[in-house]
């Protein structure tokens, strides 16, 4: 019989009452998880973690006296606990949002709103507080100035790659981070990326566009029909799948609600399974952190088809579960921590493509 786990302390700070009660509500009805205190404003989180010392803290972005993203730059840098962000995600929220994962939150989740019911909110926030509390981890510290944007590597010759090479990205918890980091560092000028990252309905955008500043080549949000080609990376929109269709040699961007798949939409799964089937033994493919299973199958079928695979080490991971899952299945032909995984697809382009097993 497996040892009991302690239960997640939470600690909730949002200036709301409406909203710490229904944060509070919906993880105290899970009963591996304990909320500790609430706060209403920084000050007060500042006392209470000092006291409570949780695990886990929930934290609002839009709060009087000091804002949270003030607040969580702060925290990281003297006292670091692992913060899931729950905040109001319109556009100017979104951007918001998008500067707490580059100071430090770990998972983003919007508050009640653009038709998502409460039910599915709560489901998520207990699901990524645990794996958030479960792992004991706080985000990756941010890099030095001189280190948080490569200088471009040199870009590859646009004739190089055959029309059906493909790179498929999958991502979730901490992943947002993990592909700050990896995407700067690939070249211009490789097969086209296809990127699914768990993400709120209205950050997609945010979180490409930022993408595309950093980066050698063009990274956007996808839209239904698009071309994929060389030199273009395209992020699935929150809340739609992203499935990968034929275009001549080359493919098309096919987008769809159908059922959320592992609580998920989009799913890594769909666009792995999409991948083995229409790119096969021309794709390279890699699983990042995340929490779940989500991408874990689609990895095993794109081996099975002949493409490159590989899933993020647990060194690097901020939760394991996903690629954990992939290995489980050997679905990676390696697993790599994210300092190495840019080389590691390179190396991977370069190799002559391979049957299905």
């Amino acid at each position: 019989m497996k040892p009991e786990l302690p239960k997640v302390r939470v600690l909730i700070v949002d200036d709301s009452a409406l909203a710490r009660r229904a944060i509070r509500d919906a993880l105290s009805g899970d009963a591996e998880i304990e909320v500790v205190g609430d706060a209403r404003d920084a000050y007060v989180a500042r006392d209470l973690i000092l006291a409570l010392q949780p695990d886990v803290i929930t934290l609002d972005l839009e709060m009087p006296r000091m804002d949270g993203l003030t607040f969580l730059k702060i925290l990281q840098e003297h006292h670091p606990v692992p913060v899931v962000v729950v905040s109001s995600l319109t556009p100017a929220g979104s951007a918001k949002a998008m500067e707490a994962l580059k100071a430090g939150a770990l998972d983003v989740i919007g508050k009640p709103g653009g038709g998502r019911s409460l039910a599915e909110i709560s489901r998520e926030l207990v699901s990524h507080v645990k794996a958030v509390g479960r792992s004991r981890r706080v985000a990756r510290r941010a890099l030095p100035a001189s280190e948080a944007v490569p200088p471009p590597a040199p870009a590859f010759g646009t004739g190089r790659f055959s029309p059906r090479r493909l790179i498929a990205i999958g991502a979730s918890t901490g992943g947002v981070e993990a592909l700050r980091y990896l995407l700067p560092r690939l070249p211009d000028g490789l097969p086209p990326i296809v990127v699914v990252q768990h993400i709120p309905a209205t950050f997609s955008r945010i979180m490409a566009e930022h993408l595309d500043a950093l980066c050698a080549f063009t990274v956007r949000e996808a839209e239904d029909g698009d071309e994929l080609r060389p030199g273009l990376c395209l992020v699935a929109p929150g809340d739609f799948h992203l499935a990968l269709g034929r275009s001549g040699f080359g493919y098309r961007v096919r987008l769809t609600q159908s059922p959320p798949v592992h609580h998920c939409r989009p799913s890594v799964d769909i666009l792995f399974r999409s991948a083995a089937e229409q790119a096969g033994e021309h794709a390279v493919a890699a699983l990042l952190t995340g929490m779940g299973v989500d991408g874990a199958h689609g990895l095993q079928l794109l081996r099975a088809a002949g493409a490159r695979t590989l899933a993020e080490a647990e060194e690097s991971c901020v939760v394991f579960g996903m690629p954990q899952a992939a290995i489980k299945l050997d679905a990676a032909e390696q697993i790599v921590p994210l300092p190495r995984i840019p080389q590691a697809i390179l190396k991977m382009l370069s190799q002559p493509v391979r049957k299905g097993i």
